[in-house]
């Protein structure tokens, strides 16, 4: 009786053992986990949704073709207007906010020359852009924290920055700019430029309109403002005369022509 109870308990010891799963060791096990995780890494990027990107806030700056910035002197000086209805300027006015500002302040000062000189410069920037001959727009103002005190600067940088030409007749903005490396036009020098050119012997017709520094001296000017001192003129101011040029003086303002009636 013993003897098969013992052997009832060995058979279900045994079934038991059958029912056990197979044994596996560590590194096996470890193994089988990297394969696992490399083989779902590899799919998961194309099966899960991408997230999407977040809008940069900071919009790029758009490009200006052939950009033309002008400062407060150059604006109030009034050629440019002259040059751009030639049609010999191509690309985009472009003015900054803080021009304009100056442009204002000048329009309400109290003396009257610089209350005109700011009207005028308003009125020349609205008619040019009424008149189509060249686009003109107001460049946005960015992050008051970022900005320039220096109005000069500040037209100096974003010249710069948008690989333009600054226009003025400040002499000292036109010398920075260029040290700085931004394309700068002085309306005056470009004046001089444009004058006439004569030498002695040759002739002019020119009207005398006051006395020179000396007594008998009349002065007179050509159409580019060229100054024409007549020896011995002083007797026909108010009238015009043909004269001969005899001497050229190139001063700092610019030449001064010398001249004898004929």
């Amino acid at each position: 009786m013993d003897k098969d109870k013992t052997i009832a308990i060995q058979a279900v010891k045994e079934e038991k053992e059958e029912k056990r799963p197979a044994a596996f060791s560590p590194n096996l096990i470890g193994a089988l986990a990297d394969e696992v995780s490399k083989t779902l890494m590899s799919r998961l990027p194309g099966m899960l949704p991408r997230p999407h990107k977040k809008k940069s806030k900071k919009k790029k700056d758009k490009k200006i073709e052939n950009a033309i910035f002008l400062d407060t002197s150059a604006i109030i000086d009034g050629r440019i207007f002259d040059v751009i209805g030639l049609g010999m300027m191509n690309g985009v006015v472009v003015l900054l906010p803080d021009v304009l500002l100056e442009l204002k302040h000048l329009a309400d000062s109290q003396i009257t020359v610089k209350r005109e000189r700011g009207r005028k410069g308003l009125e020349a920037l609205d008619k040019l852009k009424k008149s189509k001959k060249i686009k003109v727009m107001v460049l946005a103002e960015k992050d008051e924290k970022t900005r320039i005190k220096e109005v000069d600067e500040l037209l100096i940088k974003k010249t710069k920055e948008y690989k333009g030409k600054v226009i003025t007749c400040d002499y000292n903005l036109g010398k920075k700019a260029l040290i700085e490396g931004v394309t700068a036009v002085n309306m005056n020098e470009l004046a001089n430029y444009l004058k006439v050119i004569a030498v002695p012997g040759d002739s002019l017709h020119l009207s005398v309109s006051h006395q020179g520094k000396e007594a008998l001296q009349g002065v007179g000017y050509l159409d580019d403002g060229t100054m024409i001192v007549v020896e011995e003129g002083k007797p026909y101011i108010g009238k015009t005369i043909d004269v001969v040029v005899s001497r050229v003086i190139q001063t700092v303002t610019g030449r001064i022509l010398f001249a004898k009636k004929i």
